[in-house]
């Protein structure tokens, strides 16, 4: 078993990230909105400036200055490859600067992860 961990860059990416995994055999994938120092600094997205009573324009382009975490469990390596490889056909080359960042680690055990019958 295998955690794959990708933080996306480009936010407007995700909905095709996530249709590329489920083509490559993800069952589920957890979404987290995320930021790093970099974009920080360079861009303030840790927003404290939202005025008092914020418009939903005010939130959508807070949430759009963020990264977005995706992660999932697959049970191989050949899972992670065609993962990976699903993965830079959206993004590009994740060698190059402002497209992300991926990992896979090792998993020993997992409780709570329900397996579909029919995989």
């Amino acid at each position: 078993m295998h955690m794959i961990l990708l933080v996306l860059n480009n936010p407007g990416l995700m909905d095709d990230i996530l249709n590329a995994w489920e083509e490559a055999g993800v069952g589920g994938i957890t979404i987290l909105p995320s930021t790093g120092m970099a974009r920080i600094r360079e861009k303030g997205a840790w927003r404290d400036d939202l005025p008092l009573i914020p418009s939903l324009e005010d939130f959508h382009d807070y949430v759009e200055s963020l990264n977005r975490t995706l992660f999932t469990i697959v049970p191989s390596d050949e899972m992670v490859d065609k993962v990976i490889e699903a993965t830079q056909r959206i993004t590009g080359d994740l060698n190059d600067p402002h497209t992300g960042i991926l990992v896979t680690l090792p998993v020993d055990r997992f409780i709570g992860i329900h397996r579909n019958p029919q995989s």
